[in-house]
């Protein structure tokens, strides 16, 4: 059984550093088991970062909330989410179940503070103020959002036993980068004006497994990050039970962009960009 101390051990061993600004992606059930609850867990990468650091994760919203209008449900299903569906909440609605559980607990935690948005993030510590000092209501991942200050920051990401395809950071780089092709999508969000419920139009690059261009292959947010992770000579460690790793959003930034711009030209680049002859 692991402890809030010992992790925290861990993770300073894997590089993590008093003041540090982190955006984590975490598998509650990868790390084992904690004396005191995985709630120890958050409360370890706090210890590692110190007062002077932030934490963030990605929380999203409920299912429906960002749904209606991207012509994914049917037609019933719609039609009963714009009869039913309250005004989305941030400050109390939900993590989406797929970010994992540690993020519900993070937001639930006092002293946590939410952005005012679907695209939901949650912050604690030093930066969280200035991560959601601004928020757009439509490309909410990209200029101006609190990950484009997560980068000024000099941000790192931290994952634990999660799955590599979950880098939410990378819509960033989807949102900002300069090349043709994007998929745009438009729904409708249930928000509360002037007391009344109202539907608010917005847009994105696609987030969707679908991608953010027609080009990206199958797991392509992951193969982005394994091919950091061997250029750089990352081999990670362990953080209680769960293999993990710690990186530099910048770097992987700039690892990223181009193999987007030159995969969104010519789809048959790939493999080639993504270092397959090095998995061989």
């Amino acid at each position: 059984m692991h402890s809030r101390l010992s992790l925290a051990h861990d993770l300073r061993t894997l590089g993590l550093a008093q003041g540090d600004t982190v955006f984590t992606h975490a598998s509650v059930r990868a790390v084992g088991a904690v004396a005191g609850g995985p709630d120890q867990i958050h409360l370890a990468i706090k210890d590692a970062v110190g007062p002077d650091g932030t934490l963030l994760m990605y929380a999203s919203c409920p299912d429906g909330y960002d749904e209606v209008g991207r012509g994914t449900l049917s037609p019933d299903a719609e039609a009963e989410l714009l009869e039913k569906l309250p005004p989305f909440d941030a400050a109390t609605a939900r993590s989406a179940r797929d970010n994992g559980a540690l993020v519900e607990m993070l937001r639930t935690y006092p002293g946590s503070r939410v952005n005012n948005h679907v695209a939901r993030f949650v912050a604690w510590g030093t930066h969280a103020e200035h991560l959601f000092a601004e928020q757009p209501w439509n490309y909410a991942f990209g200029a101006t959002s609190a990950l484009e200050r997560f980068v000024e920051l000099d941000g790192k990401i931290l994952l634990l036993g999660s799955d590599h395809d979950a880098v939410t950071f990378l819509h960033y780089a989807e949102h900002v980068g300069d090349f043709p092709g994007k998929r745009v999508v438009r729904y409708l969000v249930p928000v509360l004006e002037r007391g009344d419920r109202v539907w608010r139009a917005m847009e994105e690059f696609d987030t969707s497994d679908d991608g953010a261009h027609a080009n990206w292959p199958p797991r392509f947010f992951a193969r982005i990050v394994d091919l950091h992770l061997r250029r750089t000579g990352n081999r990670g460690g362990l953080v209680g039970d769960a293999r993990s790793h710690l990186f530099s959003a910048r770097a992987l930034l700039d690892r990223a962009l181009p193999i987007m711009t030159q995969l969104a030209l010519d789809g048959r680049v790939a493999d080639e960009l993504l270092g397959i002859e090095e998995e061989r």
